[in-house]
């Protein structure tokens, strides 16, 4: 039991740790300035904003409740086994409390500059036909399941349907705690290999979808030449091609310079999706600026092709059962609990692979 007493005692002061690092007691004043902006009658004059500002608290307050209550929740199982140092019934709590604070600790590592903002994440099908198509679907439910599973908001900006089955290409934004801090993991080719559903012989198929991962960035902060912009309308749609919105509502904007172009169909309001089009755009301008401002020229041709021996990350489901990060060397037989959403350990796992890194 002694041995218990000092894991407990050293994960809560790894907490208490956490807590001031991670600034808690300004993100505690930040809730306050919401929920009193919430507060206000006039907030819902503007849905769009009403909506944001509620997420926003809903999702700050669970990040700082979950904090508090692992403390305390620490420190009062402390209390109770040194008072009954023979109990044993407190072996399983214990356990609880140790892996939820190795859980909560990986947000200590994630001090980047715009680790805590929205992420956005664009999915592309890549080497595979069909079967990557329908690949790079699972891909976008996995994300989509994960978002829920971390209490992170997520929404579908663009979606674009292939013919037979699965998607082209999406675009997800995810906004909450940190979401560009561990969603920024996923960034590069995911391979999957199976029995391909798309083919009478059932033969073993090996398909790649390419994810690009960027923090969402105010457009303040970055000046785009409008005269550098070509913006198109179009109508939004649906799966086998048809339109699922009578009106040009959709908006893609391409960046002549860079050659740059985004598409979202999210909203009804034309006005609506152009701000959102022109908000991704500006956090696409800004990343490729960040990274050749670095000289990190291969990380932007990691970005340019989604085929074999550039993967990060390989889904294997025939003939074996085995997800294996290439980077961190995380690997795990329950593929369908990653592909259900469970990313929590692979992100764990590459974010200590990276600590002390460039």
């Amino acid at each position: 039991m002694k041995n218990n007493i000092e894991k407990l005692t050293t994960c809560l002061n790894e907490v208490e740790d956490a807590i001031k690092k991670l600034n808690i007691e300004a993100d505690a004043t930040k809730l306050a300035e919401l929920e009193e902006e919430m507060a206000s009658p006039d907030l819902w004059n503007n849905q769009e904003r009403a909506e944001q500002v509620t997420k926003e608290a809903s999702s700050l307050k669970s990040y700082i409740d979950a904090w508090n209550s692992l403390k305390e929740d620490l420190s009062t199982t402390l209390e109770l086994i040194e008072l009954e140092p023979d109990n044993n019934d407190y072996e399983n709590t214990i356990e609880e409390l140790i892996n939820r604070t190795s859980t909560m600790l990986v947000a200590v590592k994630l001090n980047g500059e715009y680790d805590k903002s929205p992420a956005i994440l664009q999915l592309s099908a890549g080497v595979g036909g069909t079967d990557a198509a329908d690949w790079t679907e699972m891909l976008m439910r996995m994300y989509l399941r994960y978002a829920e599973k971390a209490d992170l908001s997520a929404e579908i900006l663009e979606e674009s349907p292939s013919e037979e089955a699965g998607i082209k290409s999406a675009t997800l934004r995810i906004s909450g705690p940190f979401a560009y801090g561990k969603l920024k993991s996923e960034k590069g080719v995911h391979r999957l290999v199976r029995l391909s559903p798309f083919n009478s012989d059932n033969l073993r198929q090996t398909s790649f979808a390419l994810v690009d991962v960027i923090p969402e960035i105010e457009q303040a902060k970055f000046d785009i030449d409008e005269k550098d912009l070509k913006i198109d309308t179009y109508r939004s749609s649906g799966k086998g091609g048809q339109s699922v919105n009578t009106t040009d509502s959709a908006v893609r904007i391409t960046h002549l310079p860079t050659g740059t172009v985004v598409s979202i169909q999210s909203e009804r309001s034309q006005l609506k999706n152009k701000q959102r089009a022109m908000n991704i755009l500006v956090s696409r301008l800004a990343e490729l600026a960040r990274e050749q401002h670095q000289g990190d020229v291969s990380k932007l041709k990691a970005t340019k092709s989604a085929d074999w021996g550039s993967q990060i990350r390989s889904y294997v489901l025939h003939p074996y059962q085995k997800v294996k990060d290439n980077r961190s060397g995380f690997e795990t037989s329950d593929t369908q609990g990653v592909l259900d959403g469970n990313l929590e350990p692979i992100i764990e796992a590459y974010l200590s692979s990276q600590v002390g890194k460039d």
